[in-house]
């Protein structure tokens, strides 16, 4: 069954981000969906990179004491575009997604502090399978919706060098998973609908550490944690009888049972360590290691009678940028920032298959480029990843996907300063 429901979990065109499905990966049907790792586009196009990461002009949602180096107003908007093949040992099967991936703003407080505010997609759902191998009794599988995370980050400097910071985020959302089940010569199906409303409160600190070394080389040290929260999941879960019209819509019957679902889904403590070395507005290469515990839950909506569960998860990337010439005046591609990065990753989700757990790990190659617009200091980004996610091992299935990434970042010097003339 496991083989079937990801065989299928495909979603059938282009997804909308109006329609908030913005996930065709058959792995947003466990859990509470596909999570979006809070990274922005440099950042991603870097592998991940960016716990240790400073930067006066581009955000970073990775470690909230990086706000401290903004020294100008900085508005940032991401998206992604998704192309997935999805394979066994048999068959392939396609399909794309796009989605976006953040609306943020950020603002320097004084020399030596600084804020950031925005939105961000936390986890997506969105799939369908029609699963027919048995004509006497066939099964229609669909889920959508998804979280979404509002947050505000604070970081400063108290001392040379040496800086902490504070994020605090409230998440929000609603998932919706169904199952109709249709058998012959009977002459109702059965549907089995579950609607979830999940709502959780988040912290998250961090510190940074920079040190100048001779040559103008700068030697950077960071870490973050992100501490366990509880997400109320409340809503209903309904079986009932129905009947399709000549058009083909639902019509309800003899409802079998209506009652409330209640729960909660415990997002484990993750952990961020890194280092980076590098020449400001240069080079810069770093590493990051990340750690989660195991996400646990006593809601049904990740129970599913033990096809899967979670362990402890982990994270390695490795990246960096070179700049030519930031300052050149007669080659435009000599500002550019040029970027590439590597990840490997074990999501920490074991999905069922011949009786055995098989541990789903994730990869990725990623490239990028930082073209700067006429306008001071503000840019468009763009990046490239190649990855590959599961194993055909055990009869389940291989995802490769390529990303394509792209957001803006723009900067105002203007945007605080006193006005010296009315």
């Amino acid at each position: 069954m496991t083989k079937r429901i990801l065989l299928g979990l495909l979603v059938l065109s282009t997804i909308t981000i109006s329609a908030q499905r913005n996930s065709a990966s058959p792995y947003s049907y466990f859990g509470i969906g596909e999570n979006f790792e809070a990274t922005t586009v440099e950042n991603a196009s870097m592998g991940g990179i960016g716990v240790a990461l400073k930067d006066t002009h581009h955000l970073n949602f990775i470690n909230p004491a990086a706000n401290a180096d903004l020294r100008v107003a900085t508005y940032a908007i991401g998206g992604s575009l998704t192309f997935l093949t999805l394979k066994d040992s048999e068959e392939s099967q396609t399909g794309n997604s796009t989605n976006l991936r953040y609306i943020a703003l950020g603002f320097p407080i004084g020399k030596k502090a600084g804020l950031s505010v925005g939105l961000q997609p936390f986890s997506s759902v969105g799939y369908s399978l029609l699963d027919n191998k048995n004509a006497d009794d066939v099964n229609l599988f669909r889920g959508e919706g998804g979280t979404n995370k509002i947050y505000g980050s604070f970081g400063m400097y108290v001392c040379e060098g040496f800086s902490l910071g504070i994020e605090t985020a409230f998440i929000f959302g609603n998932i919706d998973n169904s199952i109709l089940n249709q058998r012959s010569n009977v002459a109702l199906a059965t549907k089995h609908q579950e609607s979830l409303n999940i709502r959780g409160g988040q912290f998250k600190f961090g510190t940074q550490y920079k040190k100048e070394l001779k040559n103008k080389l700068q030697l950077n040290a960071g870490a973050s944690i992100t501490l366990a929260t509880d997400l109320s999941t409340k809503g209903n879960e309904e079986m009932y009888s129905l009947s399709f019209s000549s058009g083909g819509q639902e019509i309800p019957r003899d409802v079998l049972f209506d009652r409330p679902v209640n729960g909660d889904i415990t997002i484990p403590v993750k952990s961020v360590f890194g280092f980076g070395m590098g020449k400001v507005n240069k080079w810069y290469i770093g590493v990051n290691q990340q750690f989660q515990s195991a996400l646990s839950t006593n809601s049904s909506l990740i129970t599913n009678g033990g096809s899967f569960k979670y362990d402890d998860s982990n994270k390695f990337s490795l990246g960096g940028y070179y700049i030519p010439k930031i300052n050149s005046i007669s080659s435009y591609w000599d500002t550019v920032t040029y970027r590439a990065g590597i990840r490997f990753e074990d999501t920490g989700l074991l999905v069922s298959s011949n009786n055995n757990f098989t541990t789903i790990k994730d990869f990725g190659i990623n490239v990028g480029l930082g073209l700067p617009l006429p306008r001071q200091l503000s840019n468009v980004n763009v990046g490239f990843e190649y990855g590959q996610r599961g194993t055909t091992n055990n009869n389940l299935i291989k995802e490769n996907y390529f990303n394509v990434r792209l957001s803006l970042s723009l900067n105002s010097v203007k945007w605080f300063q006193k006005r010296r003339i009315d």
